[in-house]
């Protein structure tokens, strides 16, 4: 491999241009940018040092993606205009091209340059709607726009594969897809730049463990013990790689943060609430450590009233930022997810396959702050909010709006040098989608050490159903006695103890019914009994009147069997009713000899009839499987009639509920 080894235009010290597509070098000595033209070396102006923010990435790291080396080779670090600093870093590949890989918040997104048939296709910054798809980006996958914002170029090192200009802003538009998908449409050029990637990991990169420089691993990020320079007393930023706003909790000024150097904003006043969880308090969760760091209180407005809410702000440098949000005493563990991967659907939206119902839409107010933050928050800050639940999760849409910037964009044939630059405007502004998930007060609690939280006086928005996993069990015992019940009825044992026929000779009294004993035949213990009647009689009916006893257990059990059936035809329709074959269910009996006594009348007494009886053991009935699903559902019904209850409760403040009447 070759280098071009040239002296810097500024200061005359060596710079090497390791890579051939490289376009400009950053001097380590006066940290001027050189650019290397046609005509030769450019000094482009100086960069400030580079921030330390924490990145165990460094220039001349080595790695593998998708089967291909590369290397990084240099750096910039770009700024936010509502305040942030990431970083940008360069990889050579072995292949010959070029990828960005954007680290911001402790995630890394690696794209690469589209050339695109008709760029002008690419709509213009203004006309991007946030939330909404860009058409003219060929993808497999929707890229929703997930912020418009500029991007100033603070600092750089090493070798960059673009005219990168010290202090010069342009527009820029990120994307985002359902599945880790993320792109940038590059605004700095006329015709706009389109990089297209996904989000990785450090092992997707081939960054193993080993190959990370250690002095950058074991760094710890410490605090800074600074002055506040409004009444001179300390404070302490735990945080300070990041950190844009803090408050003093000496006398309570919002300061802003501008690379650990203090200027006074504003006088808070004495704060309208105090934090039930101290800042500085570190607790536990999904297995990580994240120190609380900030303070919110904010609020929205319904009909003239302000209803509040807290946010605790958590840091870890190895996590990120996480939010504990406290409403009614009600609390929720939120991280955000990436806009692409939530499909809104109007009245709900979905994430990973999960419905979520709209619950609230309104215009949040930042109320009050304590503590540091990563933005540059203010007091009357406004965000356009929207919740969609899904208990016990929770998501939340957050719309930002950035004021109109006016930014440097250089204009020129592409690939050749800038012949100009222009003045431009642009209204920027970002969404963001959070996941907050319910955490009970003592959960609350014992991550944090502390006892004493006030406990929940209404229902959270996203608070799980305490009782719900009563239904998974009714339905498995459902199921169960089902099939349980369903099996006996059809393999029950309907053993035959009895069966005989009687024929019937006319009576000469209609109201001396005629008396048949049967034989004794035995009955066994514990086993249920079917009595039966049949007889062939026809318009008309037959009545048996029967007893069931065992003298020596001295046992007596009566039962009715009505014989009936008429039928005829009236109107030109025949019609039928009544039922030959009655039987009657009677209870288990003591097991022993019995006799079965029957005093039978019937409607044509003059005549001869006929009725045959039999009897049986062991003949399941299907109203007892019914009895057994009904008391096996008392106390579930009982609990959802409890849960209608509290859903209902859960939505009285929602101007969507579902039990709103229409």
């Amino acid at each position: 491999m070759s280098f071009l080894e040239a002296s810097c235009p500024a200061c005359g010290a060596t710079v090497t241009f390791k890579t051939g597509s490289s376009v400009v070098i950053v001097c380590d000595y006066c940290q001027s940018v050189v650019a290397r033209t046609d005509r030769g070396l450019e000094d482009l102006g100086k960069v400030a040092d580079v921030m330390e923010t924490g990145s165990i990435l460094q220039v001349g790291l080595a790695g593998v993606y998708q089967g291909v080396p590369f290397q990084l080779t240099g750096r910039a670090q770009l700024g936010h205009p509502a305040g942030g600093v990431w970083d940008e870093w360069y990889a050579a590949f072995a292949d010959g091209k070029w990828g960005w890989l954007a680290e911001a918040q402790g995630r890394f997104y690696l794209t690469f340059q589209q050339w695109l048939p008709e760029q002008s296709l690419i709509p213009p910054f203004d006309a991007l709607q946030l939330g909404q798809p860009v058409a003219a980006i060929p993808s497999s996958v929707p890229l929703l726009v997930a912020e418009k914002a500029e991007a100033q170029s603070l600092s750089a090192e090493g070798e960059i594969p673009y005219r990168l200009v010290p202090g010069a802003s342009h527009a820029y538009a990120d994307l985002s897809g359902p599945s880790g998908e993320f792109g940038t449409i590059d605004y700095s050029e006329e015709q706009p730049l389109v990089f297209i990637g996904r989000e990785v990991t450090t092992a997707e990169l081939g960054f193993p463990e080993t190959a990370r420089p250690p002095e950058r691993e074991a760094r710890p990020v410490e605090a800074a013990q600074l002055s506040c320079p409004q009444c001179a007393g300390p404070l302490e930023l735990r945080a300070p790689d990041i950190t844009e706003r803090v408050t003093c909790p000496n006398c309570g000024s919002l300061l802003d943060v501008n690379q650990g150097r203090l200027e006074f904003l504003k006088a808070l006043g004495p704060p309208p609430v105090r934090p039930v969880i101290p800042l500085g308090a570190v607790g536990e969760f999904d297995g990580g450590k994240l120190t609380v760091i900030g303070f919110v209180q904010r609020s929205v407005e319904y009909e003239g009233i302000k209803y509040y809410w807290e946010e605790y702000l958590l840091y870890n440098p190895q996590i990120g930022f996480r939010w504990l949000v406290r409403s009614d005493d009600n609390w929720s563990f939120v991280q955000s997810v990436p806009p692409g991967e939530v499909y809104d659907a109007g009245g709900t939206v979905v994430f990973h396959g999960k419905r979520f119902k709209l619950y609230q839409k309104a215009f949040g107010r930042v109320e009050h702050v304590i503590g540091e933050f990563y933005w540059k928050v203010t007091v009357d800050e406004m965000v356009e909010m929207g919740d969609y639940i899904r208990p016990p999760e929770m998501l939340s849409r957050e719309v930002s709006t950035l004021d109109s910037v006016e930014v440097q964009v250089d204009v020129g044939p592409k690939g050749k040098k800038k012949r100009g630059r222009k003045q431009a405007k642009f209204a920027g502004g970002e969404i963001n989608w959070s996941l907050g998930t319910y955490v009970k007060p003592r959960e609350v609690e014992k991550a944090f050490g502390v006892s004493g939280l006030p406990r929940p006086s209404k229902i959270g928005w996203n608070q799980p159903f305490p009782h719900k996993a009563i239904y998974k069990y009714w339905g498995l015992l459902l199921v169960v006695s089902l099939v349980v019940g369903i099996g006996l009825i059809a393999t029950g044992a309907h053993r035959e103890v009895f069966q005989a026929t009687y024929a019937l000779q006319p009576m000469t009294n209609a109201q001396e019914p005629q008396v048949v004993f049967t034989e004794p035949f035995e009955l066994k213990a514990r086993q249920n009994i079917k009595v039966q009647a049949r007889s062939s009689i026809d318009n008309t009916w037959l009545y048996v009147d029967g007893a069931l006893f065992n003298e020596g257990a001295d046992y007596y059990q009566p039962f009715a069997l009505p014989v009936e059936y008429y039928h005829g035809v009236e109107d030109g329709e025949s019609w039928s009713e009544g039922d030959l074959a009655p039987a009657v269910h009677l209870s288990a009996v003591p097991g022993g000899k019995y006799t079965l006594s029957m005093a039978v009348s019937w409607e044509r007494w003059q005549q001869p009839a006929n009725v045959t009886v039999r009897m049986e053991q062991g003949a399941p009935r299907f109203v007892h499987l019914v009895l057994a699903l009904v008391a096996i559902s008392i106390i579930p019904i009982l609990v959802l009639i409890y849960h209608i209850s509290f859903e209902k409760r859960r939505w009285e403040d929602s101007d969507y509920s579902p039990f709103q009447s229409s």
